[in-house]
């Protein structure tokens, strides 16, 4: 389920109309060239970075809990078919952030450059506040901390203009049961991430504006390191995917990458697997030759609980933080990310940035500082795609295997 979206008039409005990762671009190089101009007097664009981040960390919790719910309650998993989707959507997630650990430790890309962590005590060491940071302050870093603090008046009016204006928009969806109640929810907070998704361009110009005057070139060396280790993990999710269809289903790996050739370009295309949904659907079915059965179950039911790739992407980002601040994780800690990830990817096919969202909660799990996910912001928008393309096979490797080695009730393939 979607939010609808209106498009404001004028220059926001065409400001809007642009892709969301030409956006990016746009504000990545223009940050590049403040950050040289500046130098060290770009440290003042840390704010808008921190803002926004604190913004997605306030919506991550209840957004995850009324995904997760909306799941829950939509899908329709009957019959022996159900325990073995839900062994098959786990194992492959589990695996798939064992591998990006794995890839992470070995290639250690956040060691290819360091980052000073910030200190705890900084906020402690100053009496004045400046009007600036005071602003900041307020604002909520979680939906229903400022309910209970009496003094963070301003939190609560920031949270109740937010979802006042998107409950305008969803104030004529009709409340029948508990399922259409669970419904609005999600649409309401949805409609609250999209306008938060769009100061993420405002958010990487900050970032890199910042880091480019303070810190110079350096850490973007650890960045292309951590894209070329991520892209490195995905690929070898993708081998594992295709060993298991090759072991456990008729169907041949290549056979089935040339039939899903369509829905894995518009995955990488749209940034979307729940946009993508009806086209993996049609093709498992029509080109791939699979079940009714398997192919519903894997790319309509199993898409929402199967997100490998962001789950893979979380881990390796976790990871890759602690080591660019000098922090070791602990073996336990690691497990943390594991089971984080694994709860914060259920759920997350229908949320737009889902991997910056859910990502906020794999930090926090772990005692790593959030603000660094503004760096991640930088090549995010590359990423993303990556990922959801791998979303998408790994709907199809569900459908594949579910379908057994023995093709039963063969459709006429379109090659």
């Amino acid at each position: 389920m979607t939010a609808s979206k209106s498009q404001p008039k004028g220059w926001l409005g065409k400001w809007n109309s642009i892709p969301l990762y030409i956006r990016i671009l746009g504000c990545l190089v223009l940050g590049v060239f403040t950050g040289l101009l500046l130098g060290k007097d770009a440290m003042i664009f840390e704010i808008p970075s921190k803002v926004i981040l604190q913004l997605l960390g306030a919506l991550a919790p209840p957004l995850i809990l009324v995904a997760v719910v909306h799941v829950l309650i939509t899908s329709s998993i009957t019959g022996k078919s159900a325990g073995r989707l839900m062994f098959l959507l786990i194992l492959n997630t589990t695996v798939a952030i064992l591998i990006g650990l794995m890839v992470a430790n070995v290639m250690q890309p956040g060691k290819w450059s360091k980052f000073k962590e910030p200190d705890k005590n900084a906020a402690h060491k100053t009496e004045t506040v400046s009007p600036v940071d005071l602003l900041v302050q307020n604002v909520p870093k979680s939906i229903l901390g400022p309910l209970g603090d009496k003094q963070n008046i301003i939190g609560v009016i920031i949270i109740a203009l937010a979802f006042g204006i998107a409950l305008r928009g969803a104030r004529e969806m009709p409340i029948k049961d508990v399922q259409s109640l669970v419904e609005v929810a999600y649409d309401v907070l949805v409609r609250v991430l999209h306008w938060i998704i769009q100061l993420v361009p405002l958010g990487v110009f900050a970032i890199v504006a910042k880091v480019v005057g303070t810190e110079g070139f350096s850490p973007l060396k650890a960045m292309g390191a951590f894209i070329v280790a991520v892209v490195l993990a995905l690929g070898l999710q993708t081998t594992w995917y295709l060993t298991r269809i090759r072991l456990f289903c008729w169907a041949r790996p290549l056979y089935v990458l040339r039939g899903m050739r369509d829905a894995l370009v518009m995955a990488f295309s749209t940034d979307s697997s729940t946009v993508t949904m009806p086209v993996t659907y049609a093709c498992l079915k029509e080109k791939v030759g699979v079940r009714e059965e398997s192919a519903s179950l894997g790319a309509l039911v199993g898409a929402n609980f199967n997100n490998d790739g962001t789950a893979l992407y979380e881990a390796m980002a976790a990871l890759f933080i602690a080591q660019l601040i000098g922090r070791d994780l602990t073996f336990t800690q690691q497990l943390m990310v594991i089971l984080t990830s694994i709860i914060a990817s259920v759920g997350a096919a229908g949320i737009p940035e889902a991997g910056l969202v859910t990502m906020t909660l794999v930090f926090t799990a772990v005692g790593l500082p959030t603000q660094y996910i503004a760096l991640l912001l930088t090549v995010d928008w590359f990423l993303d795609r990556c990922r959801t393309t791998i979303n998408v096979l790994g709907d199809v490797n569900v459908s594949c295997l579910l379908d057994g080695k023995t093709r039963q009730a063969p459709v006429e393939a379109v090659s």
